[in-house]
């Protein structure tokens, strides 16, 4: 007689590592063995120090937390759902639970008798190595896997070594030398003709002999140890390290740190007993290695033409590719393209300066908005940007005006050539309505808080996330002053703010599917930006402006803020936190992978692992919409 709930049960795992790889004989065997637990919202499965029981657990439906408790701190370490397999390690290691599981959401969990699973899988070599694996990166998700299940493993940074590494070292080809007789003097003389910070003492068949480097010259003729006159064998370093030609990067940058040196000969054979074709700095190094941000930045400021601002700016954009690539956790990838995008547009104003007439009349500050406001511009987006000036005398204000919006727009044309679309809206410094003086700034904002609209809510959202880029620190922090001693006057603008965050629908339909776009060029893709990320976004700006809290304008730290301003949901902050960079995370890899922002998904185009753990980053989104409606008393607003 068949058994109906096994066979379900059986369809169910048959899915799911390491399930997937039993036949399903075997499988049909463990599912008739497996419990079935119901569970409300909040009841536990086990507790930290429980004995652990004779089953692990496969979540069927729902979600469910794990978290590590030690007196006051509790600290949520993983949050499985539909498939993820949990509570294995401390009956294969027979040792109490060092977790306690709880039921994120309603949810049936099935329970696996691990004897029953051991004796059916013991030989199984496919189940071993997972379980092995799953053990060695301390992770039961079913995708763990799956490259694509990458994309949200936020805190697991990858061993994988850069390729770049290992590529071939590009260097100085018919590098500048002199001969074993030259004077100090005539080296230093070509040194300096050439502009460069070393020069070979090559014998008569052109072999290296020694080096000289800037420093040789400071410290031993600078410091009077030798004349100028003296000949260059007196003070050159003897002998030179060398390296044949083909090296890899890697191979040249070890060999530099090994023998502390800057500069490396490049020979024919690799040795110092065949000619000299070239030298490798640690300079080159760096430039070979191109995903090093820090080069990137020098590039930036060095940088004479917008030209070279763009092709700067790409490369953060194969440092972003390799970040992501490498599982580096998305807080330090938005770190490190954040300060690359603010040195560009730094760059491209002081570019713009110099193509000015004259020196600006009076002190003024540019204000990125928007994700580059939040420091959260990953992928090229649209420019939202502003310029505040110094008051100036009413008889002046045309004048100083006009000059800043001929500024703003040099500026936002060397940003459209570096890639950053000029916004549709026209909210750019260019645009006289968003270049102002600072009294009519303050005015501007205390018009949006105290008098609040659709429209003025709406540019709120854009306006309220600013960022001052460059210039006069003094006029950001005025108006700062400001804009916060005016929110403490009123609660009505949260209440606009907090409806606007709440007005976005779940990404999920009642029947928890996709809610996709109905009508035009996006028809039946999914718009990530608009559906998960600002409900997130919006949510966690009127949450710390109504905290009256400065300077913390990622929306991740917003709420991970939050998260210590308020205990009590200190977990929802936490799950908001880690939902927001998974989400940031995943519409970065679209992007890349359709080069376009990431912000419209096809589904189709999605496997099905991906959807469960879209789904799950959508959880707090409503929770965090509930917290909003209840804390401003939008029943009656709405």
């Amino acid at each position: 007689m068949k058994n109906s709930i096994a066979e379900r049960v059986s369809d169910f795992l048959k899915d799911y590592p390491p399930f997937n790889k039993l036949t399903n004989k075997t499988l049909l065997k463990i599912a008739i063995e497996v419990t079935i637990t119901y569970l409300e919202k909040g009841d536990t499965i086990f507790k930290k120090d429980d004995v652990c029981h004779d089953s692990f657990y496969v979540v069927r439906d729902g979600a469910i937390n794990l978290y590590y408790s030690n007196e006051d701190v509790k600290e949520i370490t993983n949050i499985h759902d539909t498939g993820d397999l949990f509570g294995l390690r401390p009956l294969i290691n027979k040792e109490p639970y060092k977790l306690t599981a709880t039921a994120n959401e309603e949810s049936i969990v099935y329970g696996i008798p691990i004897e029953v699973f051991q004796s059916l899988t013991d030989k199984n070599n496919k189940v071993q190595k997972y379980l092995i694996t799953a053990f060695a990166s301390n992770a039961f998700d079913p995708y763990t896997e799956e490259e694509a299940g990458k994309i949200f493993v936020d805190y697991l940074p990858s061993t994988s070594q850069d390729i770049v590494n290992f590529q071939t070292a590009n260097y100085t080809k018919s590098p500048i030398t002199c001969t074993t007789t030259s004077t100090l003097q005539a080296a230093a003389k070509k040194m300096s003709d050439h502009k460069i910070g070393c020069i070979v003492v090559v014998d008569n068949e052109k072999k290296p002999v020694g080096i000289i480097t800037n420093s040789d010259i400071k410290n031993k003729i600078a410091t009077g140890l030798f004349p100028i006159e003296t000949p260059v064998t007196n003070i050159m370093s003897s002998p030179v390290m060398t390296g044949k030609k083909g090296l890899t990067i890697a191979h040249g940058q070890l060999q530099m740190i090994k023998h502390s040196i800057g500069h490396l000969c490049i020979t024919k054979d690799g040795t110092v007993n065949s000619k000299l074709v070239g030298v490798l700095t640690h300079h080159d190094v760096l430039v070979n290695l191109g995903n090093n941000p820090t080069v990137i930045l020098k590039e930036i400021k060095r940088t004479k033409r917008t030209k070279k601002l763009r092709e700067a700016r790409l490369k953060g954009n194969t440092l972003l590719r390799s970040y992501l690539e490498q599982n580096i956790p998305i807080s330090h990838i938005i770190n490190v393209i954040s300060e690359i995008n603010d040195a560009v547009t730094i760059r491209a104003i002081e570019l713009a300066l110099k193509k000015m007439p004259t020196a600006p009349p009076v002190a003024f500050s540019w204000l990125a908005l928007g994700s580059q406001g939040r420091n959260e511009q990953l992928l090229f987006t649209d420019q939202d940007n502003a310029l505040v000036f110094e008051d100036v005398p009413e008889n002046k204000y045309e004048e100083t005006q006009t000059y800043f919006l001929e500024l703003a727009k040099l500026v936002t044309a060397s940003l459209n050539k570096i890639g950053f679309e000029y916004c549709e809206a026209d909210m750019m410094a260019s645009n006289p309505e968003w270049c102002k003086s600072l009294t009519e700034w303050k005015n501007q904002f205390k018009s949006w808080i105290l008098k609040p609209d659709e429209k003025a809510v709406l540019l709120s959202s854009i306006f309220f996330d600013y960022n001052r880029v460059y210039g006069n620190k003094e006029l950001v922090d005025d108006l700062t002053d400001t804009i916060y001693t005016t929110l403490a006057e009123t609660d009505i603008f949260y209440k606009f703010l907090a409806r606007d965050a709440t007005k976005s629908p779940s990404p999920l339909g009642f029947f928890k599917q996709f809610l996709v776009e109905k009508n035009g060029e996006q028809k039946e893709l999914f718009n990530i930006k608009n559906r998960a990320l600002m409900p997130l976004i919006d949510a966690a700006r009127v949450l710390i402006l109504s905290k009256q809290i400065r300077g913390v304008n990622n929306t991740s730290e917003r709420f991970e803020k939050l998260a210590e301003l308020e205990p009590n949901n200190k977990e929802l902050h936490e799950s908001c936190s880690y939902a927001f960079k998974a989400l940031s995370k995943f519409k970065t890899k679209q992007g890349l992978l359709r080069n376009n922002s990431g912000k419209f998904i096809d589904l189709e185009t999605l496997t099905k692992e991906e959807k469960l753990k879209l789904r799950r980053c959508f959880k707090p989104i409503q929770e965090i919409q509930d917290i909003l409606k209840i804390r401003f008393d939008l029943k009656n607003f709405i």
